[in-house]
């Protein structure tokens, strides 16, 4: 199942399709390491004709208008529309971003889930009332910041933009979404959908343009109400610094370097599962990964045996022959990203820690990377501290309680973290001390799109999913009245 690919893909501003002013794009497939596509590149100007887009569709105030059910409905109904075009979305992702079409699937699954709970959430959004005694009428609105900017990450280009788009949406926000240059393609099925489920020209506004360009323009810009940021730390540094000059608030979803401490009571064959999903998943290309697994010595040795004979079994090819969920895993996004996590495990060998599986790029066509796992790994390795974005795991053994949670906490992240035990107050007591802004037990990845997600130290600030993301883009008002 290849599908049908359009040659040239452009952007979509103010309910049009445009060409980008600073030419094209080429988009590569992975999984062969030739060009699959070409994508209109946006400038500064195409950025100031969508905000100018946005800002109108605020300003005019239809979407505020609304009742909120009616403005949920369209939402959910953008939901619908991509799991109406499932089929024709998930292979032309699979191409782009390199992952298993089954993985592909899942992705566009999980954006339309993002439509569908913020789309029930619009109606939620109240106000309070506050007594101030008598003779007065106290009150609370939240109103939406206006215009939202959103940039998106590649490695889950259709979910991540769905996640804050669906939010902003709901809560009568305006949007502008720079896509990832590196897979910018099925953006398009969303501003599709946002046709069909009936928003005016300029409610949403998607463009792909280099981050160094569009990206800047798009953070700098005067008229943009609201930032959301998903990526590294140095670029998120560079967009808050940006925001801060127009006094604009961010939402910055930023690395991980996540934890599973794995106490010698723990199920391992259950935990199995758990490192497939964990690191595995997409390559290993997740900020909430599973890159460290912190494991109590008496299990180290056979934890070890059970994850490289893991690592082994995966099938690693192109995404599109894995269209059936399984042991299997897809390309890198890039030469260079797998380059960089092949380079990580070198220097990690360098500095004494073995492989016991994978570590290497595989001698064939396209980005792949065997599925890795070092052992040997003590907390102030390179490959213990800094994020490699990729299919590695490294494996640490602790003797105690204490000695395993300073190992988790021992990184300038904070993302997430897991405790896998049969003791349940070991666990809370875990949770109640880990640094990070989502702590799993006895389940890498347990909860959903219900479940705040957000990070603790240089992981970011503010919180995606959840109730809690609706606060984001919204304002409060308060109005007194004097009665009498």
């Amino acid at each position: 199942m290849t599908g049908q690919i359009d040659a040239y893909w452009r952007n979509y501003i103010d309910g049009k399709w445009a060409d980008g002013g600073a030419g094209r794009i080429t988009v590569d497939d992975p999984a062969t390491g030739e060009p699959l596509a070409e994508q209109a590149l946006a400038d500064e100007a195409d950025v100031d004709r969508a905000v100018a887009a946005a800002r109108r569709v605020h300003e005019s105030g239809v979407l505020t208008a609304m009742r909120p059910v009616e403005r949920g409905r369209m939402v959910q109904a953008m939901g619908r529309f991509l799991l109406d075009h499932l089929d024709e979305i998930a292979p032309v992702l699979t191409r782009e971003a390199g992952k298993p079409l089954w993985e592909a699937r899942i992705e566009v699954e999980g954006a339309a889930r993002y439509f569908e709970y913020y789309g029930n959430q619009a109606e939620t959004v109240e106000g309070r009332s506050i007594p101030l005694g008598a003779g007065y009428l106290d009150f609370t609105l939240h109103e939406p910041y206006g215009v939202s900017a959103q940039i998106i990450p590649w490695n889950y280009p259709l979910e991540m933009t769905a996640r804050s788009l669906s939010a902003a949406l709901a809560t009568g926000n305006a949007c502008v979404v720079k896509t990832p240059e590196l897979d910018p393609l099925t953006n398009a099925w969303l501003a599709r959908a946002a046709e069909w489920a009936g928003f005016p020209p300029g409610a949403v506004n998607i463009l792909c343009g280099l981050g160094s360009q569009a990206g800047a323009a798009l953070c700098a810009h005067p008229g943009i109400d609201q930032i959301v940021f998903t990526g590294s730390v140095p670029t998120g540094i560079a967009i808050a610094t940006a925001a801060a000059r127009n006094i604009v608030p961010c939402i910055l979803e930023l690395g991980g370097k996540s934890a599973a401490i794995v106490h010698d009571d723990a199920d391992l064959d259950a935990f199995m599962n758990d490192v497939r999903w964990g690191i595995w998943f997409n390559a290993g290309q997740v900020c909430s990964a599973m890159s460290r697994v912190i494991v109590h010595e008496k299990r180290h040795d056979e934890l070890i045996d059970r994850v490289t004979a893991l690592a082994a079994s995966l099938s690693v090819g192109p995404g599109i022959e894995r269209g059936e969920f399984g042991a299997n895993m897809g390309a890198m996004i890039s030469e260079r990203q797998r380059d960089r996590a092949v380079s990580m495990v070198s220097g990690a060998e360098r500095e004494g820690a073995p492989t016991a599986a994978g570590g290497r790029k595989l001698n064939r066509p396209g980005w792949f990377m065997e599925p890795t796992v070092m052992t040997g790994v003590t907390p102030d390795m390179t490959i213990a501290r800094e994020e490699v974005f990729g299919p590695v795991l490294s494996v640490m053994p602790f003797s105690g309680h204490d000695e395993a949670i300073a190992i988790a906490n021992g990184t300038d992240y904070g993302l997430v973290a897991g405790v896998f035990t049969r003791d349940l107050d070991r666990a809370t007591r875990a949770a109640s001390r880990l640094r990070a802004g989502q702590v799993f037990v006895n389940e890498w990845y347990a909860g959903g799109v219900e479940t705040p997600f957000g990070g603790y130290g240089k992981s970011g600030y503010g919180r995606e999913k959840g109730r809690e993301a609706l606060w984001n883009y919204v304002q409060t008002k308060n109005v007194a009245i004097k009665t009498a």
